[in-house]
């Protein structure tokens, strides 16, 4: 009976390692480390948007890209009125140079964008989009809170309607092709989430956690009397078994994580107007005037504040 218990601690213990509740460190990235471990993408902007994502080089003379201490910045041009018929605002992208698929990621983001016109997000993924999946971590627009995470994948994969998170689901089909490219998402359950709000009480710490048996997304608020001591240091190790009910949880049960998300490259981006922020019901609804294209052009200053500020991000594996 002894050994046959032992057998059973033993087949718990792995069970529970294969469902990623213990990772390791594998990467940590603060101040200008970031430009080692991440590259500037001079793309078009794959969402429509009112941008001109500058490389490294132009960034760093620009100021658009800086690093002080525990300091990371990006950010959107400020001060040039734009012509109607020339190039969109500069701004920037970033695409991690690793790819990852079982892992953790914990960010420590003092500061994001804000503003009308704004998009800012913080997302993994595939190669071969949407067959590889994404996963947006943080995002939103025009200064709208909450926070909402989301899956976007091809045919095949939905989430349950009923499951284990805080945050309230906004759609549970993931497929682009079937939601007109909303996927299925879930809003965070606090306002201070996203935008000024987040700004205003110091930013925080998102975290998220990818198995093939599920995706989990977590915030919480930097003065939040909640945030487990291994999120809030950094630490070498962490248990996210320890770390309560996600806002977003995504389980395998009507959607293979492993046949819809591949290696996925970690992305920091901020774009203006677009497909989503630039929609006049969308820009108008947020309380934003006349259209969302001329405002950018025309209202440099009203983009001082639209850029991240991140301490530090910590990748676990």
């Amino acid at each position: 009976m002894l050994a046959s218990h032992t057998a059973l601690l033993l087949l718990a213990s792995l069970a529970s390692g294969a469902l990623g509740a213990s990772y390791t460190q594998s990467d940590s990235h603060t101040g200008d480390g970031f430009l080692k471990s991440f590259a500037h993408e001079a793309i078009s902007d794959p969402t429509h948007g009112r941008v001109n994502y500058v490389d490294q080089a132009t960034a760093l003379a620009k100021n658009l890209t800086f690093s002080s201490g525990d300091h990371f910045v990006i950010r959107a041009d400020h001060t040039t009125k734009l012509s109607a018929s020339g190039p969109g605002r500069n701004s920037v992208r970033l695409q991690s140079n690793k790819k990852y698929t079982t892992h953790v990621t914990v960010w420590n983001i003092r500061h994001m964008p804000v503003g009308c016109g704004t998009w800012p997000a913080v997302w993994e993924v595939g190669s071969n989009w949407p067959n590889g999946g994404e996963i947006d971590i943080l995002e939103g627009v025009n200064d709208v809170s909450p926070n909402q995470a989301t899956l976007h994948t091809n045919s095949g994969c939905s989430m349950p309607a009923s499951r284990s998170q805080t945050g309230s689901s906004t759609g549970n089909n993931c497929d682009v092709a079937a939601t007109n490219n909303a996927g299925c998402g879930v809003k965070a359950p606090s306002s201070n989430s996203y935008g000024s709000a987040f700004n205003s009480a110091g930013g925080g710490w998102y975290a998220m956690e990818r198995t093939n048996s599920f995706i989990k997304i977590w915030f919480w608020s930097r003065n939040s009397g909640s945030v487990p001591s291994d999120v809030k240091n950094g630490a070498t190790t962490i248990n996210t078994s320890n770390w309560g009910t996600p806002f977003a949880y995504f389980p395998s049960q009507s959607c293979s994580i492993s046949d819809h998300f591949d290696e996925h490259n970690l992305i920091i981006n901020l774009t203006l107007c677009g497909d989503w922020a630039g929609q006049s019901s969308v820009f108008n609804g947020a309380g934003c005037s006349g259209d969302c294209v001329s405002y950018v052009n025309n209202n440099p200053s009203a983009f001082t504040n639209a850029y991240f500020d991140i301490q530090w991000l910590k990748i676990y594996q």
